[in-house]
């Protein structure tokens, strides 16, 4: 008997969320502790986080760099890095499709304060845009380990838009699927003949938790206290973090956005 659709409603929402939370629970855990063992290994060879998505994605790189209950030592990796750190304009990034651009990919590398042994993580639902896909291709590359969080559905649908005709998920040491459809919405709308309610964003979140919390089981079992932050809205927080921020210094970044 086939399901019925989705409702278009707050409550058919929902029901898109439990759907993509059973997916991870159900078919995603191995591969979420294999992802968080490649972060405790990195973390404690003292290495970094690097984090890097466009577009939606990027929200993904800000769910697991400096944020509270997560680790300290963590970049996010951006293409406003380019302008921040690398002098370009402030209206390079006025063209909407830059993402889909190659060649940018190593100078965000290059200017990023990087180690042998960072490992990074690299979202995109799609998986096939230039800037993502030369990401991937040069961090593999210089012998970094790469956990990619994509839709596997999305993706495999896709014809790549970079020259090699490859996408993340052909460089990636561990695959995430978030769960998300072929167009990440989730609830129809007829008269659109389309769906809308973007639902990766979702997926992504569970996932990158996920695999910070296996990260931070990992470091403990191993006896090396986790490096993670507090709130720096509870009592002892700045103290607690600028301890371990100096740890760091000189190979994370911390900015207002």
């Amino acid at each position: 008997m086939e399901s019925l659709p989705p409702e278009l409603s707050p409550t058919g929402y929902l029901a898109e969320v439990r759907r993509v939370l059973e997916h991870v629970e159900t078919t995603q855990l191995p591969a979420v502790a294999a992802a968080g063992a490649l972060i405790a290994d990195s973390l404690a060879a003292e290495g970094v986080l690097q984090a890097f998505g466009t577009g939606h994605s990027e929200a993904l790189a800000m769910e697991l760099s400096g944020r509270a209950g997560g680790f300290v030592p963590t970049n996010k990796l951006a293409l406003r890095d380019l302008i921040l750190f690398g002098g370009e304009p402030v209206d390079f990034l006025d063209d909407p499709k830059i993402e889909r651009l190659e060649g940018l990919a190593q100078r965000i590398y290059e200017l990023a304060p990087v180690q042998p042994q960072d490992v990074f993580v690299i979202g995109s639902n799609s998986g096939g845009n230039g800037v993502i896909v030369d990401l991937a291709e040069l961090v593999t590359a210089r012998g970094h380990k790469l956990i990619a969080i994509t839709s596997v559905q999305h993706t495999s649908r896709i014809t790549s838009r970079h020259s090699s005709g490859k996408r993340l998920m052909d460089f990636a040491d561990v695959v995430l699927d978030n769960g998300a459809p072929y167009g990440d919405s989730v609830l129809p709308l007829p008269s659109l003949g389309a769906n809308v309610c973007g639902i990766s964003s979702v997926g992504n979140t569970v996932l990158a938790q996920s695999m910070i919390a296996e990260a931070v089981r990992l470091l403990a079992e191993r006896g090396v206290e986790p490096p993670v932050y507090l709130s720096a809205n509870i009592d002892g927080g700045d103290v607690h973090n600028d301890v371990l921020e100096a740890r760091y210094a000189g190979r994370i970044r911390r900015a207002a956005s």
